[in-house]
């Protein structure tokens, strides 16, 4: 479970830096996340889901690597997907704001969800999977319980924070 709550927090932690990175650099205009502090739980929640599923099936059926990355990839852009369909609803339900519009994007869905971005998804889980999470499962195993339990108590109040802060 601590692994799980450890993965949840570095990839939020890094969703938020690609974020401002792409604001910074790329698109001003960018909202990049609801929570006061560094983090994103878009992108944390996501790569745990991901991280789960891909164990589950890959640890019971026997595949080839090839078929690996295509489901990987498959599995990953239909979850990450839904996932940013509901999150952009239930945002926007809580906020009444939109953080992110792709309504301009060719192949968007209204809102929440494009074909562009979707592939994104995709692609960015198989970067996760076969190049960064090698190295964030080797971090992890240093990261002392007692940090854990810190951060995710910084998380907890920003989520607090921000809870608060929507009703005032």
């Amino acid at each position: 479970m601590r692994y799980y709550i450890n993965v949840f927090l570095i990839y939020s932690m890094l969703g938020y830096i690609l974020e401002t990175f792409m604001k910074t650099f790329f698109f001003k205009s960018m909202n990049n996340g609801i929570l006061y502090g560094p983090w994103i739980p878009i992108y944390g929640f996501g790569t745990c889901i991901i991280i789960f599923i891909m164990r589950t099936i890959f640890n019971r059926f026997k595949v080839s690597r090839f078929l690996k990355i295509i489901l990987l990839f498959i599995i990953s852009t239909l979850t990450l997907t839904i996932l940013e369909y509901i999150s952009g609803h239930l945002i926007h339900l809580l906020t009444g704001k939109i953080y992110w519009n792709y309504s301009k994007l060719k192949f968007n869905i209204g809102h929440f969800i494009a074909l562009e971005i979707s592939i994104i998804w995709g692609i960015m889980s198989l970067i996760i999977t076969y190049f960064i999470k090698p190295i964030t499962d080797k971090i992890i195993k240093k990261i002392p319980s007692i940090l854990t339990y810190l951060v995710s108590f910084l998380f907890i109040i920003d989520c607090i924070f921000t809870a608060f802060s929507f009703c005032y």
